[in-house]
């Protein structure tokens, strides 16, 4: 006969508490029995002897260290008498080199030697005399060319003359080395000195060509 549902399910949690307090209190006395038993087997040595018997105790050896006796050193090696070393006396051989009075050649060999030198030619000293007017020869006046309109003019100077002359002392070229400051006085030098009659130069008495300056003055008389 069933009490409802509300009485069941009471009763079955009711049933299922007692159980559970049940195996809890068997397991504290079974915790409470195994501390006794520790407490009683530490005081009576018997945990002691279990635990000698599952690890035996380390046994310690102690060793000495054996020293060793001191040994005397090795005796000295016997001493040898050397020898007494000699040196021989230094030889110096001092020679001086003689001078050899032979006419024979030193150095002969097969090639053959150079030429002598050519033989040095002396020039003989040269004289040249450089060209210039003929000595005795009559010579044109240099007022004869002085040009009327300068003279009008009141032009007056010098003018420096460059005449080239060849062996025979005919004139190559005549040039106005220093002008005047009137053209018409350099025209009138140029042609006077070619009008002038000429000594070529010469060198060692022989004739050859030369050049010479002279001075062509142009100046008004009072």
């Amino acid at each position: 006969m069933g009490l409802g549902p509300e009485t069941d399910r009471v009763m079955g949690v009711y049933v299922h508490d007692s159980n559970w307090a049940s195996r809890r209190g068997i397991a504290f006395i079974a915790m409470v029995l195994l501390h006794i038993l520790l407490i009683w087997g530490l005081k009576s040595g018997f945990a002691m002897k279990v635990i000698d018997t599952l690890a035996p105790p380390i046994v310690t050896e102690i060793i000495e260290e054996t020293k060793d006796e001191d040994t005397p050193p090795p005796p000295p090696p016997p001493k040898m008498d050397m020898p007494p070393v000699e040196v021989p006396p230094l030889v110096v051989d001092i020679s001086v080199p003689v001078e050899s009075s032979t006419t024979a050649l030193s150095n002969v060999s097969d090639k053959p030697q150079p030429p002598p030198p050519p033989p040095r030619v002396v020039e003989a000293p040269r004289n040249i005399v450089s060209a210039g007017l003929r000595k005795g020869a009559s010579q044109p006046d240099s007022e004869e060319y002085y040009p009327p309109s300068s003279k009008r003019l009141s032009e007056q100077g010098n003018v420096v003359v460059k005449s080239c002359l060849d062996d025979k002392a005919k004139i190559t070229e005549v040039t106005v080395q220093e002008a005047s400051s009137f053209p018409k006085l350099d025209e009138a030098a140029l042609k006077y000195a070619k009008a002038l009659r000429y000594a070529p130069a010469t060198e060692n008495g022989k004739p050859i060509a030369g050049c010479f300056a002279f001075r062509v003055k142009f100046q008004l008389k009072d």
